[in-house]
């Protein structure tokens, strides 16, 4: 159970939201909201110090897996949120908080997913680094195309918004990993927990501002984000069985394609200043992705990809 942990603590800093959210607003005249960003840059850095040049270089190793991955991504993602804003009947700006989840890139919990459910973590690792550098132009293009018919998109603000929050932090972390790698070894093992911390964080500050949507609307917001994070999973392993790739790829293209960076989601919408509308989505689909993606990851570890099995079976016995 120790993989629950962090959603048990997260689900339970999201109750202590919805009970008392003046605690999670302000404290002593300070509004809380305005650490959501410097947090995302803090993560955004941990990401870019685990990061380095060889994690690009599965483009040219695999350029194919790796244009079908990021494709994927930002094709099936964006077109079921898309789809779900437009049937769920929700205001306009939850709405487009549903499509804002689906234009993201990938986020790092899904190199995680990808080695716990054995699936091709090299690949996945490509194809997270790719999207992320891709999500500033991407993106906002993405989401003035689609969500522009439910609230005004400033696409060029948004542009900025996640060279801020997301490539400027991760380079500043690269350069950190080439010049001072191994150097600072206490801060390895504390960025994944200081990760977390702000990720919990910045949630319970969304659920308290949200409050009065949440316990109007939460139940329907959470079937859609469900529907979201499977139909992602679904199509992206029948995408990568539609292009005749390994049972280990197909894998790896399923979880890229259905966990999302719902941080860097939660911290675009902070900056239109619609934390309490548009950041709802990306508050409930950060913590079933986990859910859903460490059940994911327990089903397919007990069950090996078809080739490690022609493998073991292949290999003379000592």
């Amino acid at each position: 159970m120790k993989r629950f942990a962090y959603t048990a603590i997260l689900f339970a800093a999201v109750t202590m939201a919805l009970c008392f959210p003046r605690l999670f607003i302000s404290w002593n005249g300070i509004i809380l909201s305005s650490f959501i960003t410097p947090l995302l840059q803090v993560i955004m850095f941990g990401m870019g110090t685990s990061m380095g040049l060889k994690d690009f270089a599965g483009v040219i190793k695999t350029p194919r897996g790796v244009f079908i991955g990021v494709c994927s991504h930002f094709i099936i993602m964006p077109l079921i949120g898309y789809t779900l804003a437009k049937w769920s009947g929700l205001p306009p700006e939850i709405a487009a908080g549903i499509i804002l989840v689906g234009c993201s890139p990938n986020g790092m919990a899904s190199n995680v997913i990808s080695y716990l459910a054995k699936a091709n973590l090299a690949l996945s690792i490509t194809i997270t680094a790719v999207s992320t550098m891709l999500a500033p132009f991407v993106t906002p293009f993405l989401m003035k195309g689609l969500a522009g018919a439910f609230i005004h998109i400033n696409a060029l603000s948004m542009m900025w918004d996640i060279f801020k929050i997301v490539i400027i932090p991760i380079g500043a972390g690269m350069l950190f990993n080439k010049l001072l790698s191994g150097r600072f070894k206490w801060l390895d093992k504390a960025m994944p927990v200081l990760s977390m911390a702000g990720i919990v964080f910045i949630v319970s500050i969304i659920t308290a501002a949200g409050r009065s949507s949440l316990l109007t609307i939460g139940f329907t917001l959470i079937v859609f984000m469900l529907v979201h994070n499977l139909a992602g999973y679904t199509l992206g392993y029948w995408t990568g069985r539609l292009f005749r790739m390994s049972e280990r790829d197909c894998r790896t293209i399923a979880i890229e394609v259905g966990l999302q960076n719902a941080g860097l989601a939660s911290g675009l919408a902070k900056e239109m200043g619609k934390m309490a509308t548009v950041g709802l989505a990306p508050a409930i689909f950060g913590p079933l992705m986990n859910i859903s993606g460490s059940i994911l990851a327990s089903w397919w570890h007990r069950r090996p990809p078809k080739e490690d099995e022609a493998v073991g079976r292949a290999e003379p016995s000592v």
